[in-house]
């Protein structure tokens, strides 16, 4: 077989099949499970924009009784029950989309295009046929004891396990259901895509301990932008004339993202939470802290064996300046940090009397929210401040059964470790992959390979990659999901005042004099940066994080759409901008 590039290639092909598990079982016996769907044929004749006007169909009438109490107990069971089939209906009935993924597993045996971290492996880190078809089976089935009777490659009393895997079996009563939403085919093995992702991830790794600030004029930073400006397939964001520039090295095609310091506002400015201020300086590692680029360490934690190596941490705390920093904090983030951070900040108005943080930033909530135009009320548990709290964690969990659906029962997409190392046994002869050229012959992987000894991607974490497969990304659609909560709850045109940027050395804050920054676009950037951090750290593909920024989303904008319906204010929905940068109003 030949690749794009029409380099040759051999390896063993047309293994057996293996699609997205019980998505039609599913789907059957959600629609089992719908019972009556009052207002149903409504429901599907209305957009995701209006549904909340499908809940008005459940005026209160008289029940008979002359209890008054009685009376409005059950009108409102009778319209509790309403929206709650109308809500189900419209998800029931809408239609749910094919999950294709991008064939590798069909096409490979040996299974060399998928993930396989924590089973059992040969010597060349292929893993064993007879684990990973138990692997298949388990998902097929569906059954708790068949993920239990998975082989792993570690011994019991020292053991890496398969990260919840079931989680992508779980219903939830509010938003599309985790299988009603799609993602497109991650990148193939072979395809220059993907070479051109894991050229801008060895890129990365040779950038982690350079400012981001000093990219401009960096001759490293300048020869990544001109090698992925070449290449035949780079999806990374290019200037006006189609190239990567020092500019744009490292940023995603989002509303803004290339305005201003790469970090967010978010990530620095000091927050203010309660009664206490919390500082944004981190416990960071120290430079050139790399892991698994031996060949014997690499293949031992792909068996699930725990990582030989130790973190090395700076013992002084500091602003994120560079890759390595941004690598750090999305290692150990709690899941909604970053943006239940940034809803403190934007909730909080200014304070000139606090000498840490100055308060916050005081940003006006979104024009649809209803209080703007009362004048006898303001917002608390609808539309207020707990209202916005609680929303912004509550997409979270949702997010992550979304996205283990999709990395578990559709795409199993090897991790860019793995990835990694099919290049270096490629190249050293010990078997022939269908690698495009791009990869194998860039400036990037030379730099690795002179400066570490092997192909492999030296990684930010002794452990690598986490124990579940890599499309689509966890920490990118949980920032999908809160950024566009918190898009919807607030003005995003609001012009942040008093922006700031870290000194250098990451000891102190100053502030930042260059073009506005905008509420949405620091947004847009703090979910790029969440993202793209990972990628950083070397445990994710470009691919991954975008797409996965609109799978967040998509399951944010389904939960808005199923909660409009629920409130008594008179409500004309949210507007803000979505990631690509069309309008919308939920």
């Amino acid at each position: 077989m030949t690749n794009k590039a029409g380099q040759v290639c051999s390896h063993e092909v047309q293994g057996d099949a293996a699609g997205a598990p019980g998505s039609r079982s599913r789907r059957e016996f959600i629609a089992r499970a719908g019972g009556l769907a009052t207002a149903g044929a409504a429901a599907m004749t209305l957009g995701p924009e209006t549904l909340g006007q499908v809940f008005e169909i459940a005026p209160q009438e008289p029940t008979g009784d002359s209890d008054a109490g009685l009376f409005v107990t059950t009108s409102r069971r009778n319209r509790a029950a309403q929206i709650r089939h109308a809500a189900e209906s419209f998800n029931r009935q809408a239609e749910w989309p094919e999950q294709p993924s991008n064939g590798d597993e069909t096409l490979y045996s040996s299974r060399i295009g998928n993930y396989s971290k924590g089973l059992p492996h040969d010597a060349r880190g292929e893993v064993d046929p007879q684990a990973y078809r138990s692997f298949l089976d388990a998902l097929e089935l569906e059954q708790p004891a068949a993920f239990e009777a998975i082989p792993l490659g570690s011994p019991p009393g020292n053991r890496v396990k398969l990260t919840n895997p079931q989680s992508g079996l779980a219903f939830d009563l509010e938003g599309a259901d985790s299988h009603q939403l799609a993602m497109p085919p991650a990148p193939a093995l072979a395809s220059a895509e993907t070479a051109g992702e894991m050229v801008e991830l060895y890129w990365m790794c040779l950038l982690r301990d350079v400012n981001f600030l000093e990219y401009d004029g960096n001759a490293k930073a300048s020869a990544a932008a001109a090698e992925l400006s070449d290449l035949v397939d780079f999806r990374g964001v290019r200037d006006s004339f189609g190239n990567v520039t020092t500019g744009t090295l490292f940023r995603d095609p989002l509303p803004d993202v290339t305005r201003g310091p790469y970090v967010s506002q978010f990530l620095w400015m000091h927050t203010p939470f309660g009664a206490e201020r919390v500082s944004r300086q981190m416990r960071t590692l120290m430079p050139e802290d790399d892991h698994m680029t031996s060949y014997a360490d690499w293949l031992a934690i792909q068996n699930g064996i725990p990582p030989a190596t130790q973190a090395t941490f700076d013992p002084i705390a500091r602003y994120i300046r560079c890759g390595r920093d941004l690598s750090q904090w999305v290692h150990i983030d709690v899941l909604f940090q970053a943006y239940f951070n940034a809803m403190l900040i934007l909730l909080q108005p200014p304070d000139s009397g606090d000498p840490l943080t100055g308060g916050g930033i005081g940003a006006p909530l979104n024009p649809g929210n209803p209080y703007h135009s009362s004048q006898t009320q303001i917002g608390f548990g609808t539309f207020g401040g707990p209202h916005i709290a609680t929303l912004v964690c509550e997409v979270a969990t949702r997010a992550l059964k979304a996205v283990w659906y999709q990395k578990w029962f559709v795409h199993r997409r090897l991790r860019p470790e793995v990835y990694a190392g099919r290049i270096e046994i490629h190249v050293t002869g010990n078997a022939s992959y269908p690698l495009h050229a791009d990869v194998l012959g860039s400036e990037a992987r030379q730099a690795i390979v002179d400066g570490f000894g092997s192909s492999l991607l030296p990684m930010c974490f002794p452990e690598g990659s986490p124990t579940h497969p890599s499309y689509g990304a966890g920490h990118a659609t949980v920032a999908g999901a809160c950024v566009t909560i918190l898009k919807a709850l607030f003005d995003g045109s609001y012009v942040i005042p008093n922006p700031v940027v870290a000194t250098p050395d990451g000891l102190s804050l100053e502030p930042w004099t260059g073009e506005d920054l905008t509420v949405a676009g620091e947004l847009n950037k703090l979910a790029s940066n969440v993202a793209t951090g990972r990628n950083m750290a070397g445990v994710h593909w470009r691919s991954d994080a975008i797409e996965s920024l609109r799978l967040g989303e998509a399951l944010a904008i389904s939960i808005l759409r199923d909660q409009r319906g629920c409130y008594n204010e008179v409500f004309e929905g949210f507007t803000f901008t979505k990631f690509d940068g069309t309008t919308i109003t939920v």
